[in-house]
């Protein structure tokens, strides 16, 4: 088979429209026969995916990381190999496997065709590349607007977090990590796969994509000082420092919460408690550099 590529393109993406010509046009030049298939709603991803499976030997997605979530199940049932265009908001994925943040260059990366097995993260059904969560960040998603993410890109996220963080009330809960059980009092625990997550802020300082294994933090502030106090080691994935954050390490995780609350996977909320996560080791191949 010649080197052809089904390529799924987010035409709302933030640079999507703009820059998807210049791309189509890179990716003819390094020589793949692209058979576009574009996007109307990212429900239809997985389908098209598997109706392409024995006509293409790669799959290409533009978009954010929703647009690359919204994908995964197909990629992981067809076992295509994954080139990303990085056309998002936060590219947090991108980020994590080090893609370059110019369209011409990430091009570059898939045609030169370096594979690296990776690992995803499992709850309660759906994978997630980056990191799976409940609280804070769920009020978060609910009031970041897609004009505002358009607008502002990664501010945007900075912007909603503060607007939320004045309402944010802590909840209890139990977690339990590989057999291990503690109940907490939180405004937000987050499950990270890979490093990055949220525009930039990671998971843990160690953390990788193909670790196997799953990294989780519980954020246990009543105040909104304490948070300006703990977002720099969040950033950095240092937070096991600070005495506001719980962290844990572990392939299989429980959540239990008193009553139901949503789940953010890679920044779409798509489930709801209680919630059991996996890792799953090195189920999907994708190009890096």
């Amino acid at each position: 088979m010649p080197n052809r590529a089904l390529l799924l393109v987010n035409r709302n993406a933030r640079k999507g429209h703009e820059q998807l010509e210049a791309a189509i046009h890179q990716l003819e030049t390094l020589g793949f026969e692209l058979v576009e298939a574009p996007i109307d709603r990212p429900t239809q991803l997985p389908q098209t995916i598997r109706e392409y499976r024995d006509r293409v030997n790669l799959v290409i997605v533009g978009g954010g990381d929703g647009t690359l979530n919204a994908a995964v199940e197909g990629l992981v049932e067809t076992g295509l190999p994954l080139g990303i265009l990085p056309l998002g908001t936060a590219n947090d994925l991108a980020r994590t496997l080090g893609l370059p943040a110019t369209l011409l260059e990430a091009c570059q990366v898939i045609a030169n065709g370096k594979i690296q097995k990776i690992d995803l993260g499992w709850v309660n059904g759906k994978y997630f590349f980056n990191v799976a969560s409940l609280g804070l960040s769920v009020q978060i998603t609910r009031g970041l607007t897609k004009s505002a993410k358009k607008r502002w890109g990664v501010l945007a996220y900075a912007a909603t977090a503060i607007q939320v963080l004045w309402k944010s009330r802590r909840f209890k809960a139990e977690i339990v990590c590989d057999g291990r059980s503690q109940k907490v009092k939180t405004v937000q625990i987050a499950v990270g796969n890979g490093r990055y997550y949220g525009g930039g802020m990671a998971v843990a300082e160690d953390a990788a994509i193909d670790d196997q294994r799953l990294d989780l933090y519980s954020l246990e502030i009543d105040h909104w000082w304490q948070m300006a106090l703990a977002l720099p080691a969040l950033r950095r994935g240092t937070h096991t420092q600070s005495r506001w954050i719980q962290s844990w390490q572990g392939k299989e995780i429980f959540v239990y919460v008193p009553k139901s609350k949503a789940i953010n996977t890679d920044g779409e909320i798509t489930t709801t408690t209680p919630a059991h996560f996996k890792v799953v080791p090195k189920v999907l191949s994708v190009l890096v550099p």
